[in-house]
This record gives C-alpha cells, sequence and structure tokens, in this order.
C-alpha cells in the first residue's frame, strides 16, 4: 500500500512539473512613453527637461526636480511648473539611471535646449508626419556643436587645473 501511495505521489509531481522555458527579454517601451514624450524613440529611461531642470522616468512615470537642497521624486510636478506645456518643452532623451546624480553634466549640455520648441511629441507625430523635415538634422547638428565646445572647455579646465588638486 506505501508503495503504490509513493508511485501515485511521484506520478502527480512529474505530470504537475512545468517543462522549462527560454526567456527573452525585449526592451521596448513605446506604449507607456506619456503623449507628450519626443517622437522618434523605441525606448526612453528618463527624459530630461533642461527648460525646467526636471527629469522624468518613463517606465515608473515619476518626476524627479530639486527642491531646496536635495532631489524629490513624485508623481506630479509642484504648482511652480504649472504654467510649462510639456508638448512644446524640449525633451532629452537619457538612458542611464539616475541621471540627476551628473546633473551638471547635462545641464551643461542641454541648457541651450530650452525654449526650443521644434520637437515633435508623440501625440502630435500621428502617421502623416515627415520625419525628413530638418528638425531632427538641425537639433542633431547643433547638439554636436554644443558637445565639441563643451570638450573643449573641459581639456581647458583640467589643463588650467593640473597641479592644483
Amino acid at each position: 500500500m506505501k508503495k503504490l501511495f509513493y508511485i501515485t505521489l511521484l506520478l502527480g509531481g512529474i505530470a504537475l512539473a512545468k517543462p522549462a522555458e527560454a526567456q527573452v527579454s525585449v526592451s521596448l517601451n513605446i506604449g507607456i512613453q506619456p503623449q507628450w514624450g519626443p517622437i522618434g524613440y523605441d525606448y526612453a529611461r528618463y527624459y530630461y527637461m533642461p527648460e525646467m531642470n526636471v527629469y522624468y522616468d518613463v517606465s515608473n512615470r515619476y518626476y524627479h526636480y530639486y527642491d531646496g537642497r536635495r532631489w524629490r521624486s513624485h508623481r506630479s510636478l509642484p504648482s511652480r511648473y504649472r504654467h510649462y506645456d510639456l508638448y512644446r518643452t524640449h525633451k532629452v532623451v537619457i538612458n542611464e539611471s539616475s541621471p540627476w546624480r551628473n546633473h551638471s553634466h547635462y545641464y551643461d549640455r542641454y541648457r541651450n535646449y530650452s525654449r526650443s520648441s521644434r520637437q515633435v511629441a508623440i501625440r502630435d507625430g500621428g502617421r502623416h508626419y515627415r520625419h525628413d523635415r530638418g528638425d531632427y538634422k538641425y537639433n542633431r547638428k547643433r547638439e554636436k556643436e554644443h558637445y565639441k565646445r563643451y570638450k573643449k572647455a573641459e581639456k581647458r579646465h583640467h589643463r588650467e587645473h593640473r597641479g592644483r588638486h
């Protein structure tokens, strides 16, 4: 009787066991990007909005902003940002964790992009929107020029302060 019980238990366990499955993970967050996000990105971890100095976590839907002495995270923006239109504010896609820890880099690199409303929002970039209007090329050229100036200034700074540390 005991043998029959153990055989039944073993066969039941085998029948209930799941076969091993391979898992493939693809990071596409097109469906969860906000409608005010920039068009043309299939993945975005954060948006940096230089006009407001705010980071938006696309996956978790949190805003990260500086409030007095430290960075704060909240589901909505404080009232001091109420006059900004998120559809018209320039967004920079950043795929780095906790970009506010390197805020001075992003601020220096993208502060000239504030007040730039040439970017098309996902809501406004329907199927009839043409990507070859020159907006992307214009912004990319401007970003490259700014990056060159930033690198030159950084080298100059390191040369000047080499022996002082």
